[in-house]
C-alpha cells in the first residue's frame, strides 16, 4: 500500500468518549422532558464526539461531488447512457439564475448554505476548462467490472488520495461538515458488486434499479453483478474496491478518510457512498463513528449497508438521485442538533425547577 495511504489510514483516531460522557449528562439538564428532542439527542452526543466537546459548534458545510464513468455501463445496466454524466459535470458547474450549479444538489445546497465542490475523478469525455472542476481524472472511465478489474491497485490508490487532497482543501476552505457526493451513470453496479462481497450477500439481495431500470434489465444487472463476483475470489478491502469500484467511489473513500482523520464529521449519502464508506470501516474500524448517515434511499442495498455500519438514517424520503443530495438535506439537521446541544440552557442556569 501506498505509505501516505497507509498514514492517512491508522491516523484516524477513535472519537472522544469523555466528551460523549459530557454531553450526555448536559443533556439530561437541558431544560426539556428527557428525550423530548427524540434522535437529535443522540445526534448531538455522536457530534460531541467527534468535535472533542459537549459544546460542539461545527460551522461550514461543503459536498464534494465526484464524477466518473464505468465501462460497465456498456452492458446496459442503466436507463441512461455514459454521455449523461460529462452533461450532467457541466450542469454542476453551470451559471443559473439562482447561482452557480443548475443542478439539484446544487439548488439544495445554495438553500442551506454548503459549498460544492465538483471533482473529475474519471469521465469519459473532454471536459472544457472551468476554473471551478477540479481535474483528478486518470483514465476516461473505468474498465467493464464484468470481465476485469474496474481499475488498477495504483489507479484506486491515486484516487483516493486526491479525494483526501480535495477535503483537505474543503476544510482549509471552512468546512467542519464534509459530504461525499457522485455522479456516474452505471455506480449502481459497482457499489453493489463492492456491496455484495464485503458483506457476503447474495447480488439479489443488494442490487436495485439505479435509474429506473425495468424488471427485466434489473434481472440482467443483477446477473452482471453475479459474474463480476464470480471472476475473483478478491475480499481485500482495497483489492474489491479496485476490481469492482469505480474512479468517484474512491475518490469519495479518501474524502472520508481525510475528514475522519481531521476530526471533521462526515455526513453520509445513499448507496453508492454507502459502499466506499463499507470499504473505509474495513480498513479502520473508527471510521464508522464519524459517519452520520442522512436517509436510507430506495435502493434495496442501502439498508443492509447501514444495518452492516450500525447506523441509523435520519429521514425516509425515499431519494435515489445520487450527488450528495440526501447529506446537503441532512446537514441542517446535524447544526441543529449541535446548536441545542450547545445553546439550549440546563434547568440550572435558566432557573427553572428541574424534574
Amino acid at each position: 500500500m501506498n505509505q501516505e495511504l497507509s498514514n492517512l489510514i491508522q491516523s484516524i483516531q477513535p472519537v472522544d468518549q469523555a466528551a460523549m460522557l459530557r454531553a450526555r449528562e448536559r443533556q439530561a439538564q437541558l431544560t426539556k422532558p428527557a428525550g423530548a428532542l427524540g434522535d437529535l439527542e443522540e445526534l448531538s452526543i455522536r457530534l460531541a464526539g467527534i468535535f472533542g466537546s459537549e459544546k460542539p459548534h461545527p460551522q461550514g458545510v461543503a459536498v464534494i461531488v465526484a464524477a466518473g464513468d464505468h465501462g460497465v455501463a456498456q452492458d446496459g445496466v442503466s436507463a441512461y447512457p455514459p454521455e449523461v454524466t460529462p452533461m450532467m459535470v457541466m450542469n454542476f458547474l453551470s451559471d443559473t439564475p439562482g447561482g452557480a450549479g443548475g443542478a439539484a444538489v446544487n439548488a439544495i445546497a445554495r438553500s442551506v448554505g454548503a459549498s460544492v465542490y465538483v471533482m473529475d475523478a474519471g469521465v469519459n469525455a473532454e471536459l472544457p476548462a472551468h476554473p471551478r472542476l477540479h481535474r483528478h481524472a486518470l483514465r476516461r472511465g473505468t474498465r467493464n467490472l464484468r470481465t476485469e478489474a474496474a481499475m488498477t491497485r495504483q489507479e484506486t490508490e491515486t484516487l483516493i488520495l486526491a479525494g483526501a487532497a480535495l477535503a483537505r482543501q474543503a476544510l482549509q476552505d471552512g468546512a467542519d461538515i464534509l459530504i461525499p457526493g457522485e455522479m456516474g451513470i452505471g455506480n449502481t453496479t459497482p457499489a453493489a458488486a463492492v456491496t455484495a462481497r464485503l458483506l457476503a450477500l447474495d447480488p439479489a439481495r443488494v442490487t436495485g434499479r439505479g435509474t429506473g431500470v425495468d424488471d427485466a434489465k434489473l434481472t440482467h444487472k443483477v446477473q452482471v453483478v453475479r459474474e463480476a463476483l464470480g471472476r475473483t475470489p478478491a475480499n481485500d478491502p482495497l483489492e474489491v474496491l479496485a476490481e469492482f469500484g469505480g474512479y468517484e467511489l474512491a475518490a469519495m473513500l479518501g474524502v472520508m478518510l481525510q475528514a475522519a482523520a481531521s476530526g471533521k464529521a462526515i455526513i453520509l449519502d445513499g448507496f453508492v457512498e454507502g459502499s466506499a464508506a463499507l470499504v473505509g470501516v474495513a480498513l479502520n474500524p473508527a471510521l464508522k463513528d464519524y459517519l452520520l448517515p442522512a436517509g436510507e434511499c430506495a435502493e434495496i442495498g442501502h439498508a443492509a449497508q447501514l444495518q452492516a455500519l450500525g447506523l441509523r438514517p435520519m429521514f425516509h424520503l425515499g431519494l435515489r438521485l445520487g450527488e450528495g443530495t440526501g447529506g446537503v438535506l441532512a446537514a441542517p439537521l446535524v447544526l441543529a442538533a449541535a446548536a441545542t446541544l450547545r445553546e439550549m440552557q440546563t434547568f440550572a442556569e435558566a432557573g427553572v425547577p428541574g424534574a
